[in-house]
C-alpha cells in the first residue's frame, strides 16, 4: 500500500474527505465482484451493490456412508481445568456487573439491579423467535407415480384397488426419489443429520479446514464449489460470463501466504475471472467506514483479529489473533442457561446439528447485552429433533449480559480443540494439493495427531494466536505502533467491525476496559470507539469495493493468464513459484 499511495496524484486523506460518488462505483463497479471469505460466512457481492449476500460458508455433499459432519472430529470435551478457570472467570464478570456468582442464589441481595429485555437488542435483519425448518433434500423435479396417473386411471383404480396397494404405491414414489448432490449455504446447515450427507466447512477458526478427516484438495474443491453457487444462484454470472468479471479478495489477517494464494488460484482458474486483487479486512475496513488511520478489531464468527492501520498502510508489528469470537459466545449462553436449568430439556449439539448453531446465534444478537444488573428475557427456543418440525419451549433466559463479557475474559469461552495443518502445509515447495499425512515429518515415525508434536520450529509456522482478553489485545496492538502521537490517535480512533461488533453496550465496554489496561506509565487518558458508518458485519466488503474502484491502484492487479502461467509450476512438485514479483503481487499489501 505505501507503494501505491506514493505513485498516487490523489493523497488517501484527500480521498477520504469526499465519498465514492454513486456514479462512479456504478460504472465501475458493474463488473468488479468483492468475495470476502470468513469462518463462518462468505459476503459477496458486485462493488455497485450496497450490501453483498452473506452465505454460510457450508457445503453438503450426498455420499453413501454414514452421515457426519466432518467437524465432528473436534474435541469438545471441557476439561476440569477448564471447567475451574470457566468458574473463576464468570464469577469475575458478575463482580463487575454487579449480578450473583455462579453458585449464588439470585435472591440473596435486594439491592442488585434488575432488568428485563424482551427482544429489543434483535438486529433489523433477525425477526424474534423465527423458525427455521429442515431442508428438504430431494430434487424438485421428481414427480410421483400416482401424481402422473390421468383420472380416469384414478377412478379405476380406486374401485379395484385394495387400502394396501395405495401403501404400496406411496412406497414405491419414495424409492424412486433421488437425492440432491450438493447443498449449499444455509440449506446445508439444515440438513436433518440423519440424512446421507457430510457437512463440510472449508475454513474454520481463520484458517482452511485441513485435518486427516479433510484433505486440502477437498477444501479447495468446496471452495470452489460455494462460490460457483453464490455466482451462479445469486449473482447470476454463468461460467462464460466471468472473462469479463474481475474479483476484489478480501482476506482476513489470519490467512498465511499460502491460503492466500490458493484463494487466488481459486479465484482466476476455477472461477474464471479475468483478474483479481487482494486485500486484507483491516485495510478494507478503514475505507469501508472513511478513516484513514485506526485500530480495526474484528470481531468473527470464530477468531477475533486486531491491527492497526496508518494512512492507509497496515502496521504488521501491531497485529493480535485471537481465537474466539460469536459461535464461543452462543456456547457460553448454552452452557449458562443449562447451568442454571433455563434450558429446556431437548438435546441441543452446535456441532451435530448445524441447525442448533443457527438458533443459538439468533438468541445470542436478539438478548445478549453488556450492562450492569440481571438481565433476563422471555424467549422460545426451539428443538430440532428427528426430522420433526420445530417444537417450540417457552423460558426465560438468565445472565445474558455475561456470554459477550467473554470477549475479555477469555476463559469463559472454552473453544473446541482441533488439530492445526502441520507447519510443512504452509510452506510454498510442498504441493498443498497433495496428501501430506502420511509423511513422517517428525522424524518419529509416527503417523496422524501424534507426529505434530514433534514438529520443528519452522519460519513458515501459522500465525500465532495469543490468549489474552480483547482489551489486552487492543492495548498491546496499539502500544506496538511506535510513537506517542500516533498512540494517542490510535486509542481514538479505534473501530469496532464484524457481526458481533454490533453487541449492545459492547462500544462502552471497550472504551472502559481498555483505558484502565494502558499502563499508568503512559500519558494517555482517552479512549474512543468511533462509531461504523456502515453495517460493522459488512464494512470490510464495503471497503473492498470501494478500493477495487480506485485508479491508483490497478498496478497491484494479477491478470488469469499471468498468474497460472507465471505463479504456478505446472506437473510439478513444487507448486507455486518463489519469484519475488509473484510473492510481490500476492502480498503487496504486507507492509516491510
Amino acid at each position: 500500500m505505501a507503494t501505491r499511495k506514493s505513485k498516487s496524484q490523489l493523497s488517501l486523506q484527500d480521498y477520504l474527505k469526499s465519498v465514492v460518488p454513486t456514479q462512479i462505483l456504478s460504472e465501475r463497479g458493474s463488473n468488479l465482484v468483492v468475495i470476502n471469505p470468513g469462518s463462518a460466512y462468505v459476503r459477496i457481492g458486485l462493488a455497485m451493490d450496497g450490501k453483498p449476500f452473506n452465505v454460510p460458508n457450508c457445503i453438503a455433499r450426498y455420499h453413501t456412508g454414514k452421515p457426519n459432519v466432518v467437524d465432528q472430529m473436534l474435541n469438545t470435551q471441557v476439561t476440569t481445568n477448564q471447567h475451574v478457570d470457566r468458574e473463576r472467570a464468570y464469577n469475575t464478570a458478575a463482580s463487575l456487573l454487579k449480578i450473583p456468582y455462579l453458585d449464588e442464589s439470585s435472591s440473596g441481595s435486594a439491592s442488585r439491579k434488575m432488568g428485563r429485555i424482551d427482544g429489543y437488542n434483535k438486529p433489523s435483519t433477525t425477526k424474534k423467535d423465527t423458525v427455521f425448518t429442515w431442508t428438504d433434500v430431494y430434487e424438485d423435479e421428481q414427480i410421483s407415480p400416482v401424481a402422473s396417473e390421468t383420472s380416469a386411471d384414478k377412478g379405476a383404480a380406486s374401485a379395484t384397488k385394495a387400502a394396501p396397494d395405495v401403501t404400496d404405491t406411496k412406497d414405491a414414489s419414495e424409492s424412486k426419489r433421488k437425492y440432491k448432490k450438493t447443498i449449499f449455504g444455509e440449506e446445508a446447515m439444515k440438513i436433518w443429520p440423519n440424512e446421507p450427507y457430510c457437512i463440510r466447512h472449508p475454513i474454520r477458526r481463520g484458517h482452511f479446514n485441513v485435518s486427516p478427516h479433510y484433505s486440502a484438495q477437498q477444501v479447495c474443491e468446496d471452495l470452489t464449489a460455494i462460490l460457483d453457487w453464490v455466482l451462479l444462484e445469486k449473482l447470476h454470472i454463468s461460467n462464460s460470463e466471468r472473462f469479463s468479471f474481475h474479483a476484489v479478495l478480501v482476506v482476513p489477517e489470519t490467512f498465511d501466504s499460502r491460503e492466500i494464494k490458493e484463494m487466488l488460484t481459486i479465484v482466476l482458474g476455477g472461477l474464471r475471472f479475468n483478474s483479481a486483487v487482494v486485500h486484507q479486512e483491516g485495510l478494507s475496513a478503514v475505507f469501508g467506514n472513511g478513516l484513514s488511520t485506526a485500530c480495526i478489531v474484528n470481531i468473527g464468527a470464530q477468531t477475533s483479529t486486531v491491527v492497526c492501520i496508518e494512512d492507509g498502510v497496515s502496521l504488521p508489528n501491531t497485529e493480535k489473533i485471537l481465537p474466539f469470537g460469536g459461535e464461543d459466545i452462543c456456547r457460553c449462553l448454552l452452557w449458562i442457561q443449562r447451568h442454571y436449568q433455563k434450558w429446556p430439556q431437548i438435546r441441543t449439539d452446535v456441532l451435530a446439528k448445524p441447525i442448533d448453531m443457527l438458533m443459538l446465534n439468533q438468541l445470542k444478537e436478539s438478548y445478549c447485552d453488556i450492562r450492569e444488573g440481571e438481565v433476563e428475557a422471555a424467549a422460545t427456543v426451539h428443538s430440532y429433533e428427528d426430522g420433526m418440525p420445530a417444537m417450540p419451549h417457552k423460558t426465560t433466559l438468565t445472565s445474558l449480559n455475561v456470554p459477550p463479557m467473554g470477549l475479555f475474559y477469555p476463559n469463559l469461552l472454552v473453544p473446541e480443540v482441533f488439530p492445526q495443518p502441520p507447519r510443512e502445509w504452509f510452506q510454498d515447495y510442498e504441493n498443498m494439493l497433495e496428501d501430506t499425512w502420511n509423511m513422517d515429518f517428525g522424524g518419529g515415525g509416527n503417523m496422524g495427531l501424534p507426529m505434530w508434536d514433534s514438529f520443528a520450529v519452522s519460519p513458515s509456522k501459522p500465525k500465532k494466536e495469543e490468549k489474552i482478553g480483547l482489551a489486552e489485545a487492543i492495548t498491546s496492538s496499539i502500544l506496538s505502533a511506535g510513537r506517542i502521537d500516533l498512540r494517542r490517535k490510535l486509542f481514538s480512533s479505534i473501530q469496532l467491525i464484524g457481526g458481533v461488533g454490533s453487541t449492545k453496550g459492547l462500544v462502552p465496554a471497550v472504551e472502559e476496559r481498555v483505558l484502565r489496561t494502558i499502563p499508568p506509565t503512559e500519558a494517555i487518558n482517552t479512549v474512543v470507539v468511533l462509531p461504523s458508518r456502515t453495517d460493522p458485519a459488512f464494512v470490510t466488503w464495503k471497503g473492498g469495493a470501494i478500493l477495487g474502484i480506485l485508479d491508483f491502484g490497478r498496478e497491484a492487479w494479477i491478470e488469469r493468464q499471468e498468474w497460472m502461467e507465471n505463479g504456478i509450476h505446472k506437473g510439478s512438485t513444487k507448486k507455486y513459484k518463489d519469484s519475488f514479483y509473484i510473492e510481490g503481487q500476492a502480498m503487496y499489501f504486507i507492509n516491510p
